[in-house]
């Protein structure tokens, strides 16, 4: 089969479009064949560290039908339309846990099957399982067009959330970003984050922050938040691991600050994220109301082009290899 490795390197991993074997699924294992992958920003940090050890398989969510099920596996059978979460899928096949699949209705493409599980997985394990957003309340996400920001976008829309406001560094972006659920866009190369949060908040501060960018953002996000407001924080993508707090505003105020990553997880805390979705989202995305705007498709061989075009951060919504 056709599949997107990461060779190791001493620099970091590169990409490289092989033909290996069909994997063969365990007893208690589902092999899908896949039709699409949803490319993300984490792969290709997993490609920079990757100098050292056994090629991989790209890849960590996908669409696509069942081909075959272990004797163990029950609820699931050949044919089956599936998507799922699981390393390896950046391929025309990919083995899979039971429980790690989400059944894909008859009139959703693949493509907007494949672009589901990974950043809705994500998203939902944040607001709904870490900070337990509650409907009514307000929610303030920063770095807001990516898959994950989207994603968030949608689900504080659908329970309830209000006032959604989101943040963006693109004018162009906002303004596309209030078709998909929010109530008040920052633009933050020239609005203050603080005040912008205050007047949408009648000054009492947003009671939940998903933030991505991490220590540079954290004084302006202790300061947004009402009392007893809850942050959580998913990556550092302003660069800095490093943040100063004002312990007095996180005291008065009753904070709580919380960390959320898939690194350090078991595969049954993984698997239990997976199903928490499932049961929270998947009418929502039956319905057509979870559903990320694709930016762009890629076939296999233009791999290195999709990571490429990821990296300038210039799309919005999802990127979506074609497994062909």
């Amino acid at each position: 089969m056709k599949a997107v490795r990461v060779l190791p390197g001493a620099d970091g991993g590169r990409l490289e479009v092989d033909d290996i074997p069909v994997p063969k699924p365990g007893p208690d294992e589902v092999l899908v064949r896949v039709r699409a992958s949803g490319i993300n920003f984490g792969e290709i940090k997993y490609m920079r560290e990757h100098r050292t050890g056994s090629p991989m398989t790209a890849g960590v969510e996908f669409a696509g039908e069942v081909a075959s099920v272990g004797d163990q596996v029950s609820g699931w059978r050949e044919g089956d339309r599936v998507m799922g979460h699981g390393r390896g899928c950046h391929a025309q096949y990919a083995v899979a846990a039971p429980l790690a699949l989400m059944p894909v209705p008859e009139d959703v493409s693949w493509v907007d099957a494949a672009a589901f599980p990974n950043v809705f997985i994500t998203a939902h394990d944040a607001l709904v399982s870490n900070v337990e957003l509650k409907p009514g309340e307000s929610v303030f996400i920063n770095g807001a067009s990516g898959g994950v920001g989207m994603a968030a976008i949608m689900i504080a829309s659908a329970m309830g959330a209000r006032p959604v406001i989101a943040s963006s560094r693109s004018a162009g972006k906002l303004q596309r970003l209030a078709g998909h659920g929010v109530d008040v866009g920052i633009n933050s190369s020239v609005d203050p984050q603080v005040e912008s949060i205050m007047a949408a908040t009648d000054g009492r501060g947003v009671d939940v922050i998903m933030d991505t960018i991490g220590g540079t953002a954290f004084p302006d996000h202790i300061r947004s938040l009402a009392v007893k407001g809850r942050l959580v924080n998913l990556a550092r993508l302003g660069g800095a691991a490093t943040a100063e707090i004002d312990i007095n505003l996180l005291w008065l105020n009753r904070l709580k600050l919380i960390g959320a990553t898939f690194r350090t997880r078991s595969e049954a805390e993984r698997v239990a994220c997976i199903q928490a979705c499932a049961r929270d989202l998947l009418p929502y995305f039956r319905e057509g109301k979870l559903r990320l705007p694709i930016d762009r498709t890629f076939r296999m061989d233009d791999i290195g082009e999709a990571y490429a075009y990821i990296q300038r951060s210039q799309h919005m919504g999802k990127l979506v290899l074609i497994a062909d």
